[in-house]
């Protein structure tokens, strides 16, 4: 039997795991996760050079973020995330058969929730459209979002059966899931902007065919979410799952499983509110069409803080700042989840304890140099992957100066994701929630004003930046408490020496940017040239400089 195979309730192989078999799991999620997300830097790229940053593109980032929201809530969230322990614990005491009708009674219940929201949602989104007076723009996001609601249904699903294989040590399938969808939405634009003569419209008749598109994607999306399903409908058969659909799914794990999810839920629907809230407050605070538009604040009428397009421009900065997320901080976290709730049943937390700082460790060596690496790069970065089309200059300005701060934060959302699973695997679903009701207090409390100074849209960043650093700041504190010790004065010598590397890393790459061969022009070429000077030049000194001192384990 191969390693991925071996099923988690064979004691004899569990003990032929080693404590840090997440590494070599993690490991191969990155790699994965680094094919889709490329593919999705490539999307992207797509989509800026058809789209630009216009009301259409605008309207779709907003439709497309309402299914991906769902997907962090339930689909990977709540309910996800409450039956991995328990399902690991099944498998553990050795009851296979049990597990998997525990499994298959998640799955109904999940799909009776999902439909449910979603027939609420389009009835809510119908009457939105219908009864309330809307500007052009946000009536777009609304039908949009209506036509890629089902999508709730088909990601949710993938997320979680997904969730099933990675209990089973099955991360391939998971991780490659999204590939599907960024191949379809990239041959969607390309080919539907080929088919409709994109490139020659202008004006109204530009927009026009933009909209069209953009409701072809919506509609393949659907498809996509269709594959994405059926790419794991094999790996679930080969580990033992199987569908009872026919009054199976309100049993006594089911309802444990359920008072988790609860607080868990709570605390993803207010991280999640704090997603909608701040789509809301960039939406409410931009600029449409006309120029002299103005707002009603405290009696006053005030300009429009945000330039039009701001939603779309976030929304790239975003994605740009999830990319090094997705590629190591989620994929770790992912490794990592299924080990931590099982070290978690012994009585003994040691083995937990070591495991998880060996995750904090190994999340502080690489979250820390993408933090200031991807700031140091971000004008490659866009310029390469943005500036095309209809994107501008300007457009690359605001988006870079909204990465400065997004960038800030990966380090606090990477230590985030592991002492969230940490805290999972406890089944301490509580303090996840107050932390949660801390962030999007400090988040709102700080974007709004700065909206309104020269920082424009990147306020939101700024906003972002600080909540993820507070509370990863504070989660550490608290868990290091909860498990008797995770030796923090360690861990922050480690971090110590991981800054001065950055620090060390920040300056060679400011130096090469002095160098006569460095090249200052801002086309294609020159923008290639600089990202692999910078990188090389960053990484290279990055890993000499830990390596001479001695930063190499997690222990």
């Amino acid at each position: 039997m191969s390693r991925q195979a071996i099923p988690i309730s064979d004691p004899e192989a569990r003990q032929r795991e080693k404590p840090a078999s997440f590494v070599a799991h993690a490991r191969l999620i990155s790699a994965l996760t680094l094919v889709s997300r490329i593919l999705g830097i490539a999307r992207e790229g797509v989509m800026s050079a058809y789209f630009g940053a216009g009301t259409v593109a605008s309207a779709f980032a907003v439709a497309f973020k309402v299914p991906n929201l769902f997907r962090k809530l339930l689909g990977e969230g709540a309910i996800s995330t409450a039956f991995i322990p328990l399902y690991v614990g099944q498998l553990k005491s050795g009851n296979e058969a049990q597990a998997n009708r525990f499994a298959a009674a998640a799955v109904n219940l999940l799909t009776m929730i999902l439909v449910a929201l979603t027939l609420i949602g389009e009835a809510a989104l119908w009457a939105t459209a219908h009864w309330v007076h809307l500007r052009s723009e946000n009536l777009l996001a609304v039908r949009l979002t209506a036509v890629m609601l089902p999508y709730v249904l088909l990601i949710c699903g993938t997320a979680f059966l997904g969730g099933i294989l990675q209990v089973h040590k099955r991360f391939a399938l998971p991780a490659l899931a999204p590939v599907l969808l960024n191949v379809i939405h990239i041959a969607v634009i390309v080919i539907g902007a080929w088919i409709l003569m994109l490139g020659r419209s202008h004006g109204e008749q530009q927009i026009a065919l933009q909209t069209r598109l953009a409701y072809w994607l919506a509609g393949f999306v659907l498809l996509a979410g269709v594959g994405q399903i059926a790419m794991l409908v094999p790996a679930l058969r080969a580990v033992g799952f199987r569908p009872m659909w026919i009054g199976h799914f309100w049993t006594p794990a089911v309802r444990q499983m359920l008072r988790l999810s609860v607080p868990l839920g709570l605390a993803l629907g207010v991280l999640q509110l704090s997603v909608v809230l701040d789509t809301v407050i960039t939406v409410s605070l931009t600029r449409g069409s006309n120029p002299h538009e103005t707002i009603r604040l405290f009696g006053h009428a005030v300009a429009y803080p945000l330039a039009l397009g701001a939603v779309a421009r976030l929304n790239w900065a975003q994605f740009l700042y999830q990319f090094p997320l997705g590629v190591f901080a989620i994929a770790l976290a992912t490794a990592i989840f299924p080990g931590l709730s099982a070290d978690a049943l012994d009585a003994n937390h040691d083995k937990f304890n070591r495991v998880l700082r060996q995750g904090i460790f190994i999340t502080l060596l690489e979250g820390l140099p993408a933090s200031i690496g991807l700031i140091l790069v971000r004008y490659p970065v866009c310029r390469l992957l943005l500036q095309h089309g209809r994107f501008t200059a300007q457009d690359t300005q605001w988006v870079a100066l909204s990465v400065v701060f997004y960038s800030a934060a990966i380090w606090a959302f990477s230590l985030q994701q592991v002492m969230n699973r940490a805290y999972y695997a406890l089944h301490d679903m509580t303090t996840p929630l107050m932390m949660s009701v801390v962030t999007i207090v400090v988040n709102t409390a700080v974007e709004i004003p700065l909206c309104f100074t020269r920082l424009g849209e990147a306020g939101m960043a700024v906003g972002t930046m600080a909540s993820f650093t507070v509370q990863a700041v504070v989660m550490l504190y608290l868990l290091d408490r909860k498990t008797g010790g995770l030796g923090i004065p360690n861990i922050a010598a480690s971090a110590a020496k991981m800054l001065l590397a950055c620090a060390l890393m920040t300056g060679a790459c400011l130096l090469v940017q002095r160098a006569p061969f460095y090249p200052h022009a801002t086309g294609t070429l020159a923008s290639v040239e600089q990202l692999a000077i910078l990188i090389s030049v960053g990484a290279a000194t990055y890993a000499g400089v830990c390596w001479r001192m001695g930063l190499g384990r997690g222990e």
